[in-house]
Parts: C-alpha cells; structure tokens; sequence
C-alpha cells in the first residue's frame, strides 16, 4: 500500500480505552504520522471497541460508516473486547480491513506495513486469550484536564454475566515504580487529575504479567500503589475509577481519608441488592459486605461521592428481588447509580440460565433505578450547597461557561474565566441550575 500519512481513532467503552487509544496514538506519532479528529480526512481508521453491552455489532457498524463517508479508501482497523471476542464477524463487515486481537492491538504498526484495501472480508490477525501475558502501558492525554492511566488489565473473576476475561485475558499488573513513572509523565504534559484505570484495578499485584521480559513477583498491592502516588508532589489529584468492595479494604479506605491527593470518591459495583441474585452472578460478596463498606467511607467521608453500579433483569430477578435490589440501594448513603440493563453474552454462563426476564420488564426496572439514581445525585449535590470544594476547571460545550468537578465529584458550571481553566481553585456551590449542574 502507498505510505499513510495520516491516522484517526474512535474509542468505545470504557476509560481502560482511552488509555489505550492514547497510547497506539503516540505509537502512531513516533512513526511520523499525524492524528486527525475522526470526523477529518484520514488515510488510517482506527476503531477501539467494547463488548459490555449487546450493541457491539451495532456501535461498531456505524463507526465504521462514519470513517468511510470521510475517506472511502482508508483503511479501516479494528481493535479492542469485541475484536478478540469476535474477530471473524468483524472481518465481514464491509469496509473492515484488518483485525487485530489482545495481543496484537500494541503490535499494529507493523500489520500495516503491506495491507491493502480489502474487497471482501479484511484479514484477522487474533490469537488465543490465553496468548495474553504482557501488561502495556497505557495512559490518555489530550485536551481535557485529566488523565487516565492504565495500573492493571484483565480479571481473574468469573462473573457470570462478564465476557471481559475472555477479552483481555488474565490479571496482570504494571510495578508500583512504572505507575509512579508514567504519573510523574503525565504531570509533566500539564495534567492535574490522573484517574487510576484498569478492568479490576483492587487486584492491583495480585495477577502475573510480563513487563520488559520479566515476571515481577507479588511485589504490592493496591494500597501500596496508592501510597507510592500519594507521594508523587507533581500531581495534584488523583482518583480511583472503579473497584470491587471485596477489594475495597479498610485500609484502603482509611488511606483516602486521610491522603493529600486522592479524592473522596468510590465507584464500587454492586451489580445486585438481591444475595440470592450476587451468589448466581458469583460475586465475591454479600450485600452486608457492601453496606459495611458505605457505612465506613461514609463514617470517614461524610463529604465523599459513592457511585454504584446495578445489573437489573439478570435471568431469575423476579419482581421482588427487584424491589429487594431498589430498597436496599434506597437506604444506602450513595450518589448515583450506572444502571445495566443486563444482556446475553455468548460463551457466558448467564446465557444459557432459565427465567429470562422479558426485555420490556428489563427496560422497566432500569428507568426506575435510573430514576432513583437522579434523585440520589440532586439529594447528594443539595447537601453540599453552601460550601466550599476544590473545582478543578475545564471548557465547557455551553458557550460562555466552563465546567469542572469538585473533589467529590459534583459536576459544576460556571461562567467562563481563561485564567482558571486547568486550575483547581476553592468556591462556594450557589445552587443547583436547570441543567442539574451546581454553580459557583
């Protein structure tokens, strides 16, 4: 093929993603290319995809359409869950030229080399999961203010629902001395937030991976992790994406409160209310286990953010598991709710259980936890109007405004100020606007 000039990415799914996008990015960049927006002119496509949900197929179709109306003789290159999960069914998509696997996504450049323009189904280059032992680096910079960087990949769980292990294979991890590398990195490309990614990030350690040809042994954990970047002066603020509340510790906890960097929010998966529903998801934990966990970052933090994850019309939730599932999440102190209308994965367990919940029943459960999850945010931002949190700003789609997030994650608009953007600066919250946004 002629030497490409030029690449252009589209990420779906999770922050994990975009960390990754970044970093085929600048592989892109050390080998002369320039990025363009994906809505520009490019000779290079390249399409991160995701497989939590059933729209994959969907998401990924139109991606690909997208791409093509911009150049219809690009090349098209798709990466990422659901093409290691389903290589051959993206091949078959018309303008799809190449797929690459888990362990072949960081190795893309020289894929390229050579390739021509499919006329028929693109080539697949994707090996066994099991072929997935290296842990890349990975971490996002871009216009935004923050960073996501990658510290753990794959899952040893075997959620019921999940399909991610087949994906990205194994838990395996960074070292504690490459995290604190990569986050003295991004602090030196102008960044204030760094955001701590991975598919189960409290596993941090725990998991095998091969890093610059060798095996580190089980040198630490997540909580050594976090007081290694506690100490890293050049970042302002850090913040944990998601983690289990088995992993969830004490002292994990009782660090947060009283560290300098790191934000007073958890996002924790719940997935059910229901301990009946958590034993046939295999959770690792009780609901007990998770209420004992709100009550303690709520007896440290009273200030702290909470976000929850929820599966509903999981196969057998019946009707009272899923008031079950509402009423506890009603009385627990937390402040908003991702809701997962939950859908068949091939190759998952789930799949092949009985009780199916009809999907207008599913779609009804998730308007009423997504409604529960609105009134927990604005009863959440309401306690917190009339004091004064640490916001750090950045632009805003409204024009004359910027928008930004407090330390506790309460998502803030105000009137635009230059000078403040990319600056955490402490305001009083005024009130909450039309938009549900609190002001400053």
């Amino acid at each position: 093929m002629a030497t490409p000039q030029s690449v252009a990415f589209h990420t779906l799914g999770c922050k994990l993603n975009f960390a990754e996008t970044s970093a085929l990015g600048r592989q892109f960049e050390s080998a002369g290319f320039q990025e363009r927006r994906f809505t520009d002119h490019a000779d290079i496509y390249v399409i991160n995809t995701c497989s939590v949900t059933d729209f994959a197929d969907r998401k990924c179709r139109r991606v690909v359409r997208q791409a093509l109306k911009q150049n219809e003789q690009a090349f098209i290159v798709v990466v990422g869950c659901y093409a290691q999960l389903k290589p051959e069914e993206i091949a078959a998509i018309p303008g799809v030229d190449l797929v690459l696997g888990a362990a072949e996504k960081f190795r893309m450049l020289p894929f390229i080399e050579g390739l021509s323009k499919s006329t028929g189904k693109g080539m697949v280059q994707a090996g066994e999961v099991s072929e997935v032992v290296d842990f890349v680096n990975a971490f996002s910079v871009g216009d935004r203010t923050r960073s996501f960087l990658k510290v753990q990949d794959g899952c040893d769980y075997k959620c019921t629902f999940c399909t991610i292990p087949q994906a990205r294979g194994k838990s395996r991890s960074d070292t504690v001395e490459h995290v604190v590398a990569n986050a003295r990195e991004i602090a030196s490309r102008g960044v204030r937030e760094i955001v701590l990614t991975g598919v189960n990030i409290g596993d941090f350690g725990n998991g095998t991976a091969v890093i610059e040809g060798m095996k580190p042994r089980k040198e630490a954990l997540f909580a050594d992790l976090i007081r290694a970047l506690d100490e890293v002066e050049e970042v302002s603020r850090f913040r944990i994406s998601s983690i289990e509340p088995n992993l969830c510790t004490s002292e994990i906890i009782e660090f947060v409160a009283n560290s300098r960097r790191f934000a007073p929010h958890f996002h924790i998966p719940l997935q059910s209310g229901n301990n009946k529903q958590l034993r046939e998801m295999k959770r690792r934990y009780k609901r007990e286990l998770y209420q004992e966990r709100v009550a303690e970052i709520k007896g440290l933090m009273p200030h702290a953010c909470i976000g929850v994850d929820v599966i509903v019309g999981f196969p057998g939730e019946t009707e009272a598991d899923f008031e079950e599932t509402y009423a506890f999440i009603s009385s627990l102190d937390v402040s908003y709710l991702h809701v997962f209308t939950y859908s068949e994965r091939d190759n998952t367990p789930a799949a092949s259980m009985a009780d199916i919940i009809p999907v207008e029943e599913r779609r009804r459960r998730n308007a009423l936890l997504t409604s529960l999850s609105e009134q927990k945010r604005m009863t959440f931002y309401d306690q917190h109007l009339g004091q004064s949190r640490p916001i750090l700003f950045e632009k805003s789609k409204t024009s004359g405004k910027m928008s930004g997030f407090t330390d506790n994650y309460i998502k803030i608009e105000t009137k635009w100020k230059e000078e403040s953007l990319n600056f955490i600066e402490s305001r009083p919250l005024i009130r909450i606007n039309k938009a549900g946004l609190v002001e400053c």
